[in-house]
């Protein structure tokens, strides 16, 4: 995810799925929230980047030390601060920033999360602790692929190395050891049309942003007919069937 991203987000300000009705099947054994349990304990501090409006952190963090969610949208910290009041946590802190402009201390975090949201490994390395661990889930160049060749556009569609690559070899050469790169194949069923159009009006899936040479399209509008065409093609008995290819990282700071 680029830089440019961040004004889609900002102006878009809802990055909950909550009301788009779909299930979906794992057939990767590497879990996100299962990964940070595993690096975490009742004395770890947790810098977590994209933090949206806090959902993930508030249902999935484990009880620890001290959790710091930071996203670039005022308005997604406005509903993670509601969120947040609303849980009575008291371990937990969200505010504004720019994860390419990090103003956190330096070797204080014990494990740093991001999900779905621009990077900079220099950076994380540097307020990340000697042993602390970096978690990524990112979304890779060939999600939601078939949909992407139907439309002939979308994210890192004309991108000739994928994303996951791209910020692998980053976080190499940020100093980072241990680096694991694990694939992540879902298959996700959405009950109707309206839930598929849904996601597609609020993820960028279907927008001209290009990892490589950090460009960004307007905002498009969905033709259609191709749409329709996709969606009766991927009818099954479960719902509508979008295949989609995310990544997973981890690495050490030693």
């Amino acid at each position: 995810m680029n830089v440019d991203e961040y004004e889609y987000y900002n102006n878009l300000a809802n990055w909950s799925f909550d009301d788009i009705n779909y299930i979906s099947e794992n057939y990767t054994n590497w879990i996100y929230e299962d990964e940070i349990v595993k690096h975490s304990n009742k004395k770890t501090k947790i810098l977590d980047l994209g933090t949206a409006a806090g959902e993930k952190v508030l249902k999935y963090f484990p009880d620890c030390l001290e959790i710091l969610g930071t996203d670039f949208s005022k308005q997604m910290i406005n509903e993670a601060n509601k969120n947040l009041e609303k849980s009575g946590k008291k371990n937990i802190k969200f505010r504004v920033m720019n994860n390419l402009s990090m103003n956190t201390p330096d070797n204080y975090f014990d494990l740093v999360t991001a999900r779905h949201t621009v990077i900079d490994p220099k950076q994380i390395h540097k307020t990340l602790k000697p042993g602390g661990y970096l978690i990524i889930r990112g979304v890779d160049k060939l999600d939601c692929w078939e949909l992407k060749r139907m439309f002939k556009r979308g994210q890192g569609f004309q991108d000739k190395k994928p994303i996951s690559f791209i910020d692998y070899e980053a976080i190499i050469d940020a100093g980072f050891k241990d680096v694991e790169l694990i694939p992540l194949h879902v298959v996700e069923y959405y009950k109707s049309k309206k839930d598929l159009l849904a996601l597609l009006l609020k993820a960028p899936i279907l927008d001209n942003w290009s990892e490589e040479s950090n460009r960004q399209s307007k905002k498009v509008i969905i033709e259609e007919d191709i749409f329709d065409k996709y969606v009766n093609k991927n009818i099954t008995s479960k719902g509508i069937k979008l295949i989609r290819r995310y990544y997973g990282i981890t690495a050490n700071k030693k």
